[in-house]
């Protein structure tokens, strides 16, 4: 790796001072401050969660500072629900809140979301980026934030040649064209951008230099304020695709050393509904259409810009980290860093997300809280998106959540108080397809999926993985470990029914 390129990893990164927490309770002139990072398709390939050829410095530097989830996962690998899921307290399951074009306030009109929680504490509550879902017929929630919401690209190009000039199908559905211009033509209809551009550019040229620029604006001016509290929500783009990034993030990788899908194959005996083939990826040149399994150089370069576009996103993670150790705002802040669900990269032959299977579904989750957590530690406690919310109203001070829609998660303080303790013995996640509803419980040695179909009770089909024996999801079980089968059916039957809007 060349002298600049080092520089670009390691120049942000600090390490957050640990201070006591309680003390908001004495020190009013230093109440509790919330910064919640949020990173689109972000599995766990980072160095903190030991992935060898991920750079990542400034969140494994971040991780060092407090708590690491090891086992967490996302209610539902699709980030509209996902994030519903974070600012609701509440599983999909429990909303119907599965897919695109849906509106959360048309559903729960009267929930109190978790940012809006801490308006009502007297918090000032803000969101850069991407927090909500926009697009696909989804807007942002207005009533979550205390000032507009500061909006960015995540379809996004500067190259002339990955568009030709047109707007792209991708572009389209990102900025809900078609809710402003009804005449044009359908979005499957308008051309493909490409897949990943690299051009030798600034960072700022792409959305995410953007959203740290200003977020580090808004800090500048959140300090002068320090007798208000603030709830900040910054959302990154990358590494969503299209993987569009500075060359100097591309040069980071060799892509010899890239890790390659060791299986892509669908599990054996996995019901075809479980399956997955095209989706998401299809809509980028140059995926060749109706073909899954790639030639080995195509596979290979998405894999560099996945993992060139994670270190552009944690140069940006750093960029910011430094300025709140330039202004002294570390000490009491409580910091939430969060993947909205995982991303297949050819394992199974599969691509982005929209499964229930472990790679879509495993997301890195780090918690730092001051005087709570213990710094550089880790746990094995499992953890799902929705405990986020009654965590951190914990950690600030503000109790248990008591609000109209209920809340689904459980506070992880005990947790961030002690690693070793256990609250939960399963993780709960589901996804929908067609017809089919899959409800599923990670332990911390096995997966089980029920898919029931909504139109016929009797069709109910079955999943079950041993990750201790088959990490790679090779094998579908349920008929050769019947005992298994039938107590982790027992927790699964603790849930209620989904609800099905």
């Amino acid at each position: 790796m060349n002298n600049i390129s080092k520089a670009v990893l390691v120049g942000c990164a600090v390490t957050i001072p640990t201070s006591l927490l309680q003390a908001k309770q004495e020190d009013k002139k230093k109440p509790v401050n919330v910064l919640m990072i949020l990173v689109d398709d972000l599995k766990p390939n980072l160095g903190c969660y030991g992935d060898p050829v991920a750079l990542s410095p400034n969140i494994d530097k971040l991780a060092e500072s407090g708590v690491r989830f090891n086992n967490a996962y996302c209610n539902q690998a699709v980030s509209v629900a996902s994030r519903y899921n974070l600012m609701t307290g509440l599983r999909s399951t429990t909303t119907g809140l599965y897919d695109f074009g849906r509106e959360m306030r048309n559903v729960l009109p009267d929930a109190v979301t978790l940012s809006q929680y801490f308006m009502k504490a007297g918090y000032h509550a803000e969101a850069i980026g991407k927090v909500y879902h926009e697009g696909h017929g989804n807007v942002n929630d207005v009533a979550s934030w205390s000032i507009p919401h500061h909006k960015d690209k995540l379809i996004e190009y500067i190259v002339p040649e990955s568009t030709g000039g047109m707007l792209t199908r991708e572009e389209a559905y990102f900025e809900n064209t078609k809710m402003h211009f009804p005449d044009l033509p359908p979005n499957h209809e308008l051309p493909r951008g490409a897949a990943w551009e690299s051009p030798d550019v600034l960072d700022e040229a792409y959305a995410d230099g953007r959203i740290a620029r200003h977020t580090i604006n808004r800090l500048r001016e959140l300090k002068k304020q320090p007798d208000k509290p603030f709830f900040l929500a910054v959302g990154f783009v990358r590494p969503h695709l299209p993987f569009s990034v500075p060359k100097k993030y591309w040069d980071l990788y060799d892509p010899a050393t890239l890790p390659m899908p060791q299986y892509e194959k669908d599990p054996e005996g996995a019901p075809k509904v479980a399956t997955k083939r095209g989706g998401e990826i299809d809509q980028f040149e140059p995926i060749p259409a109706g073909k899954y399994v790639y030639e080995d150089t195509l596979t290979r370069k998405l894999i560099h810009g996945y993992y060139a576009s994670m270190s552009y996103m944690d140069a940006q993670v750093g960029k910011v980290m430094d300025e709140l150790k330039r202004l002294n705002m570390l000490d009491n802040l409580v910091i939430v860093f969060w993947g909205d669900h995982g991303w297949h990269l050819g394992d199974h032959g599969y691509w982005t997300k929209h499964t229930n299977f472990e790679e879509a579904n495993h997301i890195p989750l780090i918690m730092v809280a001051p005087g709570v957590a213990k710094p550089n530690t880790s746990t094995e406690q499992l953890a799902e998106t929705v405990d986020i919310y009654p965590t951190l109203t914990e950690l600030a001070g503000l109790g248990k959540p008591e609000v109209p829609q209920g809340i689904d998660g459980l506070s992880m303080v005990p947790v961030l108080k002690n690693v070793n303790k256990k609250i939960r013995d399963h993780a709960y996640h589901a996804f929908p397809r067609g017809k089919y509803l899959g409800r599923a419980i990670r332990t911390e040695r096995y997966r089980l999926v029920e898919w029931k179909n909504k139109d016929d009770a009797s069709d109910v089909k079955f999943e079950l993985y041993d990750y201790k024996l088959d990490p790679l999801e090779t094998k579908n079980i349920a008929q050769e470990q019947p005992k298994v089968l039938e107590d982790l059916k027992k927790i699964l039957a603790k849930h209620p029914e989904a609800k099905r809007l």
